[in-house]
């Protein structure tokens, strides 16, 4: 497999020079690497050379071809939990990305599982971030993943996570709603925030809305472990939720104790006190469950991955 990234520039980036548009838009790179892949001919817009200093409009197509660059080891260990003609399921370690992007190419759930069925193109249905365990499902064929990201888009899916949370978990199960939307006032681009409903106080731009139900299952000195159920699907939702309700969740660079942590982590400078302090290596949500109907037979399909001994650990340790 030959990796090649191509890009549609968006209105946004119409009137920026190339290098600036790629430094910013995958900041994997620095400008003068962005610079240098330019210069290698590793980059053509709108199928010819680019130049770094080529101004760009919007609708221009990119197209990047990288040197097969050394990628940051992984877990390639992962389980096939169900299979058959039309779905896979499969229970994914932490530290292995779902699907291709930034640094990860080859070291990528996809690039796994194409490597074993060269044949099949695998249709994720859903995605984990790379740093979250448990359950993937993955269609072999475009109309059955068409199906079921229908069936999850009308609320069909019956998602249950485990996460090992800071702090004492109130007994009594609770419901999360309000809105979610990118936090602007984070240095992370990336980060989103929670905030709760509240009629007195518009909706923040780009917002939308979020619920999740939550019940502490155990607790520990320190921590404890409960299961989250999302309503929606929103991207980072279990995480930035319990950031806001002052529970986040152990072993998170971004949403956790501290979020200059993950500028750190990202320049490989974590100290032996931030590790202290983010109590492992990973973060701590799992993705314990999923139930849905199938895309041929219709039949309610429930498959479970369990939840890592780390966990457990983690769970009886002292502060």
């Amino acid at each position: 497999m030959k990796r090649r990234c191509r890009l549609t520039v968006p209105h946004q980036g119409s009137g920026m020079n190339l290098t600036e548009f790629l430094a910013g838009r995958f900041s994997y790179f620095r400008r003068r690497e962005w610079e240098g892949e330019i210069k290698c001919g590793r980059i053509l817009l709108n199928g010819r050379s680019a130049l770094s200093s080529d101004l760009l409009q919007s609708g221009d197509r990119i197209t990047y071809t990288p040197s097969q660059l050394r990628e940051p080891p992984v877990d390639r260990d992962f389980d096939i939990l169900f299979e058959d003609e039309a779905i896979l399921a499969v229970h994914k370690p932490a530290n292995l990305p779902c699907h291709p992007g930034g640094r990860y190419f080859r070291h990528t759930l996809w690039a796994m599982l194409k490597e074993r069925r060269p044949e099949a193109t695998p249709h994720f249905v859903h995605r984990l971030d790379r740093e979250t365990s448990g359950v993937v499902l993955i269609a072999k064929h475009a109309g059955d993943a068409a199906r079921l990201g229908r069936q999850m888009a009308a609320g069909g899916f019956h998602k249950a996570y485990a996460a090992l949370v800071e702090g004492r978990f109130p007994e009594a199960p609770l419901s999360a709603d309000g809105v979610i939307a990118p936090d602007q006032a984070s240095v992370i681009r990336k980060k989103m925030r929670f905030f709760p409903l509240d009629s007195r106080k518009p909706p923040p731009a780009g917002a939308k809305p979020c619920c999740t139900r939550f019940e502490r299952l155990q607790e520990g000195p320190a921590v404890s472990l409960i299961s989250a159920a999302p309503a929606t699907g929103r991207g980072h939702q279990i995480r930035a939720t319990l950031l806001a309700m002052g529970y986040p969740v152990v072993g998170d660079k971004i949403y956790g104790v501290d979020e200059t942590l993950f500028l750190r982590f990202i320049d490989d400078r974590l100290t032996g006190r931030d590790r202290s302090r983010l109590r492992m290596e990973r973060q701590a949500l799992h993705a314990a469950s999923l139930a849905f109907d199938h895309p041929r037979t219709g039949r309610r399909i429930s498959i479970e991955a369990p939840v890592p001994p780390v966990f457990g650990r983690c769970l009886a340790e002292l502060p």
